[in-house]
């Protein structure tokens, strides 16, 4: 990991970095060896701590930072952890760049600083204001808190907690949460899947709440249910959510093979150009 680090280091500008983790109880440890390796290498530190992936993008262009470091095995069970590379932009950096971390990586070569300079560490104590704020703009905030809607949200004690929290108290929403604490100890398997999900349908009926939304530990998927505790899943999120920006504005839509043909639907139903990209982030 410490060498990873360092060989994606050695390609980016001048500038922090930003380490986050998605709550796994390795997580810790990976961020100190990570960290002191960045060190090693004369690069300074931005701590995140716990944050989700897109919130870590947030942050990235916020401190003005070279790149970011996400700890997560995203939707993997429990016993993994891996790493999530942003550049400068805020973005999982494309699979070019990271053909370039792993030829370094794998070189061998030495990639410590010659620089004399002490490198410094410093803690991002609020990581949730500016992601809200880059919601908020997007969405009609006085509409939904005025319907004072009752949301079931289970972060499956991942990162998702911190951030779908104070959303939702922000948007007026009645929050029950499941799995708010970010410890990795996942109630369930943490793919968000309708087999993974059963007992959270059960726990949405019973609290009577209007949706549910459920996540995968660092964040970056989201499972919808509705009201009668019907999976909806992520497939129709995609195809909800690209229906919703189509009625907007009319432009091209990119999706990922895995994606099923539902969005690419969408699309055609609105008549703007359609692309499958590669699976997966680099």
């Amino acid at each position: 990991a410490v060498r990873y680090v360092q060989a994606f280091a050695a390609g980016l500008e001048d500038g922090p970095l930003v380490i986050s983790q998605d709550g796994r109880a390795t997580g810790p440890a990976l961020a100190a060896a990570i960290r002191d390796g960045l060190f090693a290498a004369g690069r300074d530190v931005i701590d995140a701590s716990v944050a989700a992936t897109p919130t870590t993008g947030i942050l990235v262009r916020e401190h003005s930072a070279a790149g970011g470091i996400q700890i997560s095995a995203s939707h993997n069970p429990a016993e993994y952890n891996g790493l999530k590379l942003f550049g400068a932009d805020g973005r999982v950096v494309p699979a070019s760049v990271g053909q370039q971390v792993l030829d370094r990586y794998r070189s061998e070569s030495c990639l410590f600083s010659e620089s004399t300079r002490t490198p410094s560490d410093s803690s991002c104590e609020d990581t949730t204001t500016a992601h809200w704020e880059k919601i908020a703009a997007q969405v009609d905030v006085d509409r939904i808190r005025a319907a004072r809607i009752s949301v079931l949200l289970d972060a499956n004690h991942g990162s998702g907690a911190l951030l779908g929290v104070r959303l939702l108290e922000e948007l007026h929403c009645d929050v029950t949460l499941l799995g708010g604490v970010p410890d990795g100890q996942f109630d369930h398997q943490p793919e968000p899947t309708a087999e993974n999900l059963s007992g959270v349908l059960d726990t949405l009926i019973g609290s009577q709440a209007a949706i549910g939304f459920c996540q995968d530990p660092d964040a970056d998927r989201l499972a919808v249910i509705d009201e009668w505790g019907h999976y909806i899943g992520e497939e129709y999120t995609l195809a909800l959510c690209t229906d919703h920006l189509l009625r907007k504005s009319k432009g091209p839509v990119v999706t990922n093979c895995s994606t099923s043909r539902m969005t690419q639907d969408v699309a055609e139903r609105f008549g703007v150009a359609f692309s499958r990209s590669a699976v997966g982030e680099a």
